[in-house]
């Protein structure tokens, strides 16, 4: 609502700003006002035929066109300067409400058709051979830009181009971690759709172009985010060509990345940082200082990919690292992955073999085993699996049982939940916008932070009460659908098992296809020319 009153009063505004320039061109002033009547005349104030204004009806494409037109209005009452140009697209109605207001700023008819008439006159000069009036045409040519103007016109624009597209179409995108690995490889590029599942309008508006949250993760004076949270939009979404699915991959921002802690490594949410630190004072261990917390909005915060394994209502459960949905075994990706420990009487294990069959050795998990030995952990999908089998009768696989670990699965509730492991879990009930559940001890730990954080609300609990925006309340309603999202590489992912749902205004779009691939995502190292321009959403 707050994205449409605010168009209503830029085009309101825009409308006013225009009336006196509608005057000045011969053109009745309250025609300025009339949506769609304004567009047309518009266009045919700069040289435009009327059935253009049916541009500004096509999201983001219009955005192009609405400049264009802005600059057009500015040049055809004679303004041909670079600010004047800059000042127009950024706010149009400053420049325009000024031209009206100045009786010396006068319409010189439609600046288009004064550009074909001068280029068809150096045409007809060039033809001709006639170098006098050449040199006529260049000495008062009203257009000619300087070529620093020339060279600055383009950057800007190839810029603005860039950011659009990457804002409102697609976006390139690499896989950074080993999550989906089987599927997604660390080191694909992708292109990502954000038309798929609907455009979501910015809600950050001052922003550095290219960049998504932060200049540079080391030290240094670039160790900056690349954006002001205020002012800002709420969320809104344009209609979706398709629907999210169940697994389907997805990129959606980081829902726990609201406050982070950033290390050059990598970034940690505040919350499992403090699940970090809180382990090593159970353990008696020495604890880092607390770090600087860094405050992002949704749009802002990290990108993450992995399958949406669970849809908004779904039921789920995982039995022995099997997912199970609604009291059923859900469908498992064709490469997913679990950690094995290969043993080998002889202790001869070829990790060239390993290699040749699609085996990460880069992301083998070290486990200290209670004798105090470290065990290499490879994580395999079934065919890698029967591969290393057949490589002699001796060898023997064990797959990796993590233990349950207090307080870090979702939802990290040590006291009520603390047996559940990330291959043993649930069940839970994953929310659908307007379903109401009943507030409990039991069932709060799940949704207390959809309620707070993710719909914007205030709950206090007093004597066992619950108070939700200061109004007493024993069920909740929710606003938004939310999404069960896990890696395919499923000893070695984060995911929802450790964060919990993944709201729909998180959602950022649909990955399409892989458009470079390099080895362990390293250009070094080569690169995977079998997976370029394969589809991103193969099981």
């Amino acid at each position: 609502m707050t994205v449409l009153i605010f168009l209503i009063v830029l085009y309101f505004l825009l409308g006013l700003s225009m009336m006196k320039l509608f005057e000045k061109a011969g053109i009745p002033g309250w025609k300025a006002l009339v949506p769609g009547l304004a567009a047309v005349e518009w266009c045919k104030m700069v040289g435009r035929k009327p059935a253009f204004a049916a541009w500004l009806l096509f999201p983001v494409v219009n955005l192009f066109i609405y400049a264009g037109l802005c600059i057009d209005m500015v040049r055809s009452f004679g303004k041909h300067g670079f600010w004047d140009a800059v000042l127009s697209v950024v706010y149009a109605p400053i420049p325009f409400f000024l031209i009206g207001r100045n009786p010396k700023d006068r319409y010189n008819g439609p600046i288009l058709d004064q550009e074909r008439e001068y280029h068809q006159q150096v045409h007809e000069a060039t033809e001709q051979n006639d170098k006098a009036a050449l040199r006529k045409l260049e000495a008062t040519n009203p257009f000619k830009k300087s070529q620093l103007r020339e060279w600055s016109e383009a950057i800007i624009f190839a810029v603005f181009a860039a950011a659009f597209i990457r804002m409102f179409l697609i976006e390139a995108y690499v896989i950074p971690t080993s999550s989906m690995e089987g599927s997604l490889k660390v080191g694909d590029y992708l292109f990502v759709s954000k038309a798929h599942y609907g455009i979501r309008t910015p809600m950050t508006v001052l922003q550095f172009p290219l960049i998504h949250n932060r200049f540079s993760n080391n030290e240094g004076l670039l160790a900056r985010e690349s954006y002001l949270r205020n002012p800002s939009l709420p969320y809104f979404r344009l209609p979706a060509i398709e629907q999210v699915d169940h697994n389907e991959p997805v990129v959606f921002n980081f829902p726990a990345g609201d406050s982070v802690i950033i290390t050059p490594n990598r970034t940690y949410d505040v919350y499992q940082w403090r699940r970090e630190i809180d382990m090593l004072r159970r353990l008696n261990r020495p604890t880092p200082p607390m770090p600087e917390v860094v405050a992002r909005p949704i749009d802002k915060k990290d990108h993450y990919i992995k399958r949406c394994i669970g849809m908004p209502g779904d039921s789920l459960q995982i039995r022995d690292g099997q997912v199970y949905l609604n009291g059923k075994a859900a469908t498992n990706p064709t490469h997913m992955q679990f950690a094995y420990y290969i043993n080998t009487p002889a202790g001869n294990l070829s990790l060239s073999k390993l290699e040749e069959i699609g085996v990460s050795l880069n992301d083998a998990i070290p486990i200290e085993m209670p004798t105090g030995e470290i065990r290499r952990y490879f994580n395999l999908d079934v065919q890698q699996v029967e591969k290393v089998k057949s490589w002699g009768a001796d060898i023997t696989l064990e797959r990796f049982a993590p233990g349950a670990r207090p307080g870090y699965v979702f939802p990290n509730d040590a006291e009520r939940y603390g047996n559940w492991s990330v291959d043993n879990f649930g069940p839970i009930y994953i929310p659908k916008q307007g379903t109401t559940v009943e507030l409990s001890p039991a069932n709060l730990p799940f949704y207390e932070r959809i309620i707070r954080v993710y719909e914007g609300n205030d709950m206090v609990i007093r004597d066992g009460k619950y108070f939700i925006n200061g109004q007493e309340a024993t069920t909740y309603t929710f606003k938004q659908d939310y999404f069960w999202m896990m890696g395919d590489n499923r000893h070695n992912s984060e995911d929802s098992r450790i964060w919990g749902y993944v709201p729909e205004d998180h959602i950022v779009g649909k990955p399409l296809f892989i458009w470079f691939s390099t080895k362990n995502g390293n250009i070094r190292e080569g690169i995977n020319w079998s997976r370029i321009f394969r589809s991103a959403n193969q099981m």
